[in-house]
């Protein structure tokens, strides 16, 4: 039997499916649980399916007073890392009728420009990533429910902040190159001033000083391969005995060590272990393949989200930091006899 051309209404679901309409607008809100069975939400979801029912999201959104709509700041769209963030985040956003717009903030790091000629209108929230909070202003990010992630939870001035388990990443890097043998590390550290990469530094600082007779030296660079090079270059032909290991604070940085190791007539990781932090897809294309921490971009995306549903609800969000994983590959070996 072919379907009216007149858009089916809740009425129509709720006939479909048995039950009132105050429950399909509780299912469809998603804000059934403990109030109608699971198999009454299903039951009304496979309605809404059968009949190519829609909610009349800009009515309900003037009921409601939101837009259902949650701008994700991100530094740069430089690597897929922010892009599994979005993946993520949209994710769990279309479960709960919500949109994500995604804006890469043209000052890095720096103060973001208000995307929209009043975003504080336009917007439910604003999720941060891997960005200081004074550095939302102009887009209204101080005035509106704000989510920081990879943002340091002490000084944080979101209603929520979610983290990786960025220093079990670095001890767990820094545990491998001891084990294997590792006493002089060089760090090549992100020139990128937040909070993820001086925790890092911090960290491995921290548990190479816990161990007798371990020496650090730091290069920094941005976050750039032939910027890397040159870092690493002028850091391994420093007078003094040559590091054993490079910790890269990133897997691009990782790359730029390599080539400067090749550059001096060195070999990875015969002569240089080399590990990075990301686990990048550029990861397993170096050859050989990487040492590095896998971050779960698309989980810390879902996170983020299911964090600005609970502040927009009144809830507490989730608490604890992500877990990371080492992922053991071929550009870390048991350190060679002490060269010059």
């Amino acid at each position: 039997m072919p379907r009216s051309s007149t858009r089916p209404t809740s009425r129509d679901v709720a006939q479909a499916a048995g039950v009132s309409q105050a429950a399909v607008s509780l299912v469809l809100g998603d804000k059934w649980r403990g109030r109608v069975s699971e198999a009454t939400a299903e039951r009304v979801r496979a309605a809404a399916r059968d009949l190519g029912y829609r909610p009349n999201l800009a009515a309900r959104n003037l009921r409601l007073g939101r837009t259902r709509t949650v701008l994700l700041v991100v530094p740069a769209l430089t690597t897929e890392f922010f892009a599994g963030v979005y993946t993520g985040a949209a994710r769990v956003a279309a479960r709960h009728g919500f949109g994500v717009v995604l804006y890469p903030s043209p000052e890095g790091i720096g103060p973001a420009r208000d995307p929209f000629a009043s975003a504080q209108a336009a917007l439910d929230g604003v999720i941060a990533s891997s960005m200081a909070a004074d550095a939302l202003t102009a887009i209204r990010g101080d005035q509106l429910p704000l989510v920081m992630l990879d943002s340091d939870p002490e000084g944080s001035l979101g209603a929520a902040t979610v983290n990786l388990d960025i220093a079990d990443g670095v001890r767990q890097v820094t545990e491998h190159l001891l084990g294997l043998g590792h006493r002089r590390i060089l760090h090549l550290a992100a020139d990128v001033p937040s909070w993820t990469f001086e925790l890092r530094a911090r960290e491995l600082a921290a548990r190479l000083a816990a161990v007798p007779g371990t020496e650090i030296r730091t290069a920094a660079a941005p976050i750039s391969i032939d910027e890397a090079v040159a870092a690493a270059e002028a850091a391994l032909t420093r007078p003094g005995p040559r590091p054993t290991a490079v910790v890269c604070d990133d897997d691009k940085l990782a790359a730029g060590a390599y080539k400067a190791i090749r550059r001096l007539g060195l070999r990875v990781p015969h002569d240089i272990s080399v590990t990075g932090l990301d686990d990048l897809a550029l990861a397993t294309a170096l050859d050989p393949e990487l040492t590095t921490v896998r971050l779960d971009a698309e989980r810390f995306g879902e996170r983020g989200m299911e964090a600005m549903l609970a502040v927009l609800d009144g809830r507490e969000p989730e608490g604890g930091d992500i877990p990371v994983e080492l992922v053991v590959r071929g550009s870390t070996a048991p350190t060679a006899t002490p060269g010059p």
